[in-house]
């Protein structure tokens, strides 16, 4: 059968339950709080929240299926002419209670704006509160065997995307250790069928669970201290500005007339901006600075 938009929703939905039930596995004791909703202009979707986990202070994993008409800016910014569309996805962001489990994102979507207008979008990335080399790298090795299943050029051209993607411009730093990220693909500009790029979206998605939650299950007893939450706390600030002035998700949703609680959950549940932060001279923290600002480089 063909492979149309309720069927790429329907498998974006049942990868949603299967990643909640893995986080929720590995933390022993979050459990999922489920928020349906219903978009005004057309769709809907589920929003499925963690607070006060064991070891996720808060994330979220949303899953949306939407479809209306597309403002003005939107469709002049997508440059289409089709003013109806029709959007489906899973996003998901996990922040942590111990400083040593990094932040993660994850997102994979399908947009269409009749049978002949669609593209696939995603990625995954990593935001360490402190950068551990091996751990990135192994991150790393994972998203490229994920993207081979497709394309075996996909992780490098996909990474360099993510490279320029999650960089704060006005902090000269990137967000975390990257990932990759991709977007507008169709058959087009892959030469590929939509049920190969499809399978893209699917092999990434699956790849989340296995990843995020052997980082949990390394990290998650290591002891820390005052110095290491204040840092967390300011690297939780720099993931606030990113989603805030540059993340195309956020800015998507909120002009769409998303629901603005499922679009603001990437937020943590805490953070804070100092005027003037002083970390010890040679110190974990500096160097974890000096990564980002020169970017991760991983060893694939």
């Amino acid at each position: 059968m063909a492979l149309d938009k309720d069927k790429i929703a329907e498998r974006l939905k049942a990868l949603q339950l299967s990643i909640c039930a893995a986080i929720e596995a590995e933390d022993g004791e979050a459990k999922f709080q489920l928020d349906q909703w219903e978009r005004p202009g057309g769709g809907g979707g589920d929003t499925r929240v963690v607070e006060d986990g064991k070891v996720i202070a808060k994330g979220g994993v949303n899953f949306s299926a939407v479809y209306g008409e597309l403002p003005e800016n939107i469709s002049t910014a997508l440059k289409v002419d089709s003013k109806s569309f029709f959007a489906t996805g899973v996003s998901i962001v996990m922040h942590t209670q111990n400083p040593f489990v990094p932040i993660i994102h994850m997102n994979v979507r399908y947009f269409e704006m009749d049978e002949n207008t669609w593209w696939f979008g995603g990625g995954i990335d990593l935001t360490p509160h402190y950068v551990d080399q091996e751990q990135c790298d192994w991150f790393h090795a994972q998203l490229k065997a994920a993207t081979d299943k497709t394309d075996p050029s996909y992780y490098d051209r996909f990474a360099e995307w993510a490279n320029s993607y999650f960089y704060i411009k006005h902090r000269e730093e990137s967000r975390g250790v990257s990932g990759i990220f991709f977007d507008r693909l169709n058959t087009k500009s892959e030469k590929r069928s939509k049920d190969e790029l499809f399978d893209l979206i699917i092999n990434v998605g699956e790849a989340f669970a296995p990843i995020y939650t052997h980082l949990m299950h390394i990290n998650k007893e290591k002891p820390f201290g005052e110095l290491e939450k204040a840092w967390q706390m300011h690297r939780r600030s720099r993931y606030v500005e990113f989603n805030l002035v540059y993340d195309k998700g956020t800015k998507f949703g909120l002009d769409t007339n998303g629901r603005i609680d499922s679009i603001l959950m990437s937020l943590p549940p805490e953070t804070g901006w100092k005027y003037s932060n002083h970390w010890p001279e040679g110190g974990e923290e500096m160097k974890t600075e000096q990564i980002l600002r020169t970017r991760f480089v991983p060893k694939v």
